[in-house]
C-alpha cells in the first residue's frame, strides 16, 4: 500500500497563542522527527500542512504577514509538497497551484496516509475522519501529535494526555488504526 506521511501544522504560528505549553513540546519532536526521517529515508512522501486565516492583519500569528506561518525552528523537514489550508481538515489544504491535498493523493496513487502534527484533536483527528470517510486507510501516531491544557464550557480541565486519550478512543477501529510513532511505518 502507498503512503503519505501528513505534517499538519507544526509552525510558530503556535508558539504565539497563550495556551502554547513548552512541557510536551520535547516529547513530541523526540516522536516526529524520527517518523518524517524515516518517512523521508524510505522515499515515503512527506506533506506539509500549514494552517492559515485569511486575516492580512499581522498581529494574527496565522495570516501570512505575522511572519509565523513557517516551520517550528527545531523541526527538521524536507517536505515533498506543501499546502497551505483555512479550515481544520487538511485534505483542503491547497498548494501553490490550487491543487487540493486530496487531489495529490489520488494523483500519486497513495492509498494510506500517516497523520502526525498539532493539535491532535483539532486538525490531526479532523484530518483522519475526514480522510477515513473518503476511502484512505489512516494511521494515528498519537505520539507524533502535540496539544494543550483546555477547559471545557463546564468548567472542567482536561491535560493534554486526557485529550489525546480521548482522540484515541474516538478514533480507533472507526476512523483511524492508533499506533506508536516507531510502528507507524511498520503499520
Amino acid at each position: 500500500m502507498k503512503q503519505a506521511l501528513i505534517v499538519i501544522d507544526v509552525q510558530e504560528s503556535f508558539r504565539q497563542r497563550p495556551f502554547w505549553d513548552e512541557s510536551e513540546y520535547p516529547a513530541f519532536l523526540a516522536q516526529i522527527q524520527p517518523l518524517i526521517d524515516s518517512a523521508a529515508a524510505r522515499d515515503i512522501p512527506v506533506l506539509q500542512v500549514f494552517h492559515t486565516s485569511p486575516s492580512s492583519d499581522p498581529a494574527n500569528p496565522f495570516s501570512l504577514a505575522s511572519g509565523h506561518v513557517r516551520t517550528l525552528k527545531e523541526l527538521r523537514i524536507s517536505p515533498t509538497a506543501v499546502f497551505h489550508k483555512t479550515v481544520h481538515s487538511s485534505l483542503y489544504a491547497k498548494a501553490a497551484d490550487g491543487s487540493t491535498l486530496h487531489d495529490w493523493l489520488l494523483e500519486h496513487g497513495i492509498e494510506g496516509i500517516i497523520v502526525s502534527g498539532i493539535r491532535t484533536e483539532q486538525c490531526c483527528e479532523t484530518t483522519s475522519r475526514h480522510a477515513s470517510d473518503a476511502g484512505f486507510k489512516v494511521l494515528f501516531p498519537t505520539d507524533a501529535t502535540l496539544t494543550f491544557a483546555m477547559q471545557s464550557p463546564s468548567g472542567k480541565h482536561y491535560t493534554p494526555a486526557e485529550i489525546r486519550d480521548h482522540t484515541e478512543l474516538v478514533l480507533q477501529g472507526r476512523f483511524a488504526r492508533v499506533v506508536r510513532a516507531a510502528d507507524a511505518l511498520a503499520a
